[in-house]
């Protein structure tokens, strides 16, 4: 398939040699003209393991290509993946200017193509900015959402270091639609990777980053926690948290994980309680 991916940065880059590597050929499209150049000279403007021998190799073999031309981009891809920076605003909201540009820059160079086009918003986004993304291209463009293009959103699920790895052993492949021709035509992108595909609303598949990285900021906090609370005790913190994860039954599972109502009975009020007060008795807690 032919694919064009707008935002050369960390999710760009590895999206570009992972889809290479799979069979796709791959467009990169970037404001910046240094990596435009670098990726054509074969080189990866990020370091990233494998990365540079993917994007070596494939861009040798024909696979890969960039750009600063947008409609070159559109006009010789079927699907464009939005993979641009949402940094934190000083109100501490995602800042989604880079979003709504690609936005416009797609909806101008799709006025005159005839052939439906999908749009894959992978970055991590507020939930509704799908809908205001197909808006503004739709507006420009002058076609309608679900007919000329189809905007979906399919979270990426990367961590640095490992994005080569957890692209290609993904925990599922996540592809939020209200179209069936463009979830199927996403779905089969990633033919080649072995995870299970759930389709979902848009607007749930635009919330699971939060979600995500949300619980695991959780677990650093409580593993932090339990660490502090061992150290004034003379309890190896390692060897609990390592028996402590062994439990996949409850531990690490999806119990407790339902929302309802409060948690309650005997034992989760007592010993909360309990270790809070542990906790404090070792000055832990700072009033």
């Amino acid at each position: 398939m032919n694919i064009s991916i707008f935002g050369l940065g960390y999710v760009g880059c590895v999206s570009m040699g992972c889809l290479a590597k799979i069979g796709h050929k791959v467009i990169g499209v970037d404001i910046n003209a240094l990596k435009v150049q670098s990726i054509n000279k074969g080189k990866s403007p990020i370091i990233e393991s494998y990365l540079d021998k993917f994007i070596f190799k494939y861009r040798k073999q024909g696979r890969i290509e960039a750009t600063m031309d947008v409609e070159y981009a559109i006009n010789h891809s079927d699907v464009s993946m939005i993979c641009v920076g949402t940094p934190s605003t000083l109100k501490g909201n995602l800042n989604l200017n880079e979003i709504m540009k690609v936005a416009k820059e797609i909806g101008d160079s799709l006025k005159d193509r005839e052939k439906n086009h999908i749009i894959v918003v992978r970055s991590t986004v507020d939930p509704g900015t799908c809908e205001k993304v197909a808006n503004i291209i739709s507006k420009i463009s002058h076609k309608k959402n679900g007919k000329g293009f189809s905007v979906i959103c399919n979270p990426e699920f990367l961590r640095e270091g490992s994005a080569v790895k957890d692209y290609n052993n993904p925990p599922y492949t996540l592809i939020g639609s209200d179209n069936d021709l463009a979830k199927d035509k996403v779905a089969e992108i990633y033919r080649d990777i072995n995870a299970e595909i759930i389709y979902t609303d848009i607007k749930t598949a635009e919330i699971i980053k939060y979600v995500n990285n949300s619980f695991h900021a959780l677990k650093v906090a409580f593993g932090n926690e339990i660490g502090n609370i061992c150290k004034a005790l003379g309890i190896n913190s390692k060897n609990v948290m390592d028996i402590f994860v062994k439990d996949t039954h409850l531990n690490i599972s999806p119990y407790y994980f339902k929302p309802g109502f409060a948690y309650g009975g005997v034992c989760l009020p007592k010993d909360l309680k309990a270790l809070k007060t542990i906790s404090n008795d070792e000055n832990l807690i700072t009033p």
